[in-house]
């Protein structure tokens, strides 16, 4: 039976991540495995050699405070983590999804992930943590290091979910958009929901002959297909093509360069993720 990995934190998306893994589990008929991380920020403090800056007396009082301080921290940590595990829980099976487990680790998200992962079909995240601001209209940290850490699906929820009643293929003809039209030929999720598949590009016969290849393997998986090429610039092609039929979930193959040319030339992954109010899903 496919796992879907449903990453939960304190956040505000942290609702979304729960509906949209019930959703999927319900119409995919599989499990969920929600996993808390809880960070390196909860592990003990270091201890700095604090003796040439106060007394000798009051080094070993304050690192005594130090410790306890952190194991107080650290315990509340993990009851926090607890709850927000239960809450999680309870919430997804309400929605209708029945076989439901959690998991909370200790140490960093992206370790969780990589250790987890072959045990998961579907990586779920929300685009921002709870530690990200929303005026700044930036990406949490853990998404784009999750994203490539793993060569697993990971959606991308949106703030607030909504029920998907069709999706669009962001399709280049590159290996990760490849991996994209055998997710969807394949899954029981996307069963019966309208495809909208994008060419961006000039009208060639090149790109013509790829958009017709993976339209053929969609239609031969019982999709309907809408096929279409447009020149123009990736972000805002998708962007208003999204809006002008009303897409409700995303798929496109995600960083397909080094971080380091990211810097230079920019990402379309992370300005297609920031851009979109909708869930994207991404393919590596």
């Amino acid at each position: 039976m496919p796992q879907i990995m449903a990453l939960i934190d304190g956040s505000v998306y942290a609702q979304s991540v729960c509906d949209h893994a019930a959703w999927i589990a319900k119409r995919g008929e599989a499990t969920v495995k929600l996993v808390h991380a809880l960070g390196r920020r909860h592990g003990p403090t270091k201890q700095t050699d604090l003796s040439g800056s106060i007394g000798i007396g009051a080094r070993s009082v304050l690192l005594d405070e130090l410790a306890a301080h952190d194991a107080q921290t650290a315990k509340l940590a993990q009851k926090r983590g607890r709850a927000i595990l239960e809450d999680a829980k309870a919430r997804v099976e309400a929605a209708g999804a029945h076989d439901v487990t959690t998991q909370m680790r200790h140490g960093d998200v992206v370790e969780s992930v990589q250790e987890l992962q072959d045990e998961a079909d579907l990586i779920i995240i929300g685009k921002r943590g709870e530690a990200e601001g929303f005026a700044k209209k930036h990406l949490g940290s853990n998404m784009e290091r999750v994203v490539r850490s793993t060569h697993k699906p990971v959606l991308v929820s949106s703030r607030s979910f909504t029920p998907i009643k069709n999706f669009m293929i962001a399709y280049d003809g590159g290996a990760s958009a490849q991996k994209a039209i055998e997710h969807v030929a394949n899954a029981k999720t996307l069963k019966g929901l309208a495809c909208h598949l994008l060419t961006i590009g000039a009208d060639s016969a090149a790109n013509q002959q790829k958009l017709q290849a993976a339209t053929t393997i969609l239609q031969e998986a019982g999709l309907e297909v809408s096929a279409q090429i447009i020149d123009g610039q990736p972000e805002e092609v998708i962007v208003k093509k999204i809006a002008a039929d009303d897409i409700n979930l995303l798929m496109m193959g995600a960083y397909g360069h080094s971080r380091i040319r990211n810097l230079v030339i920019g990402s379309t992954t992370t300005a297609m993720v920031s851009a979109c109010k909708i869930p994207v899903l991404l393919f590596r």
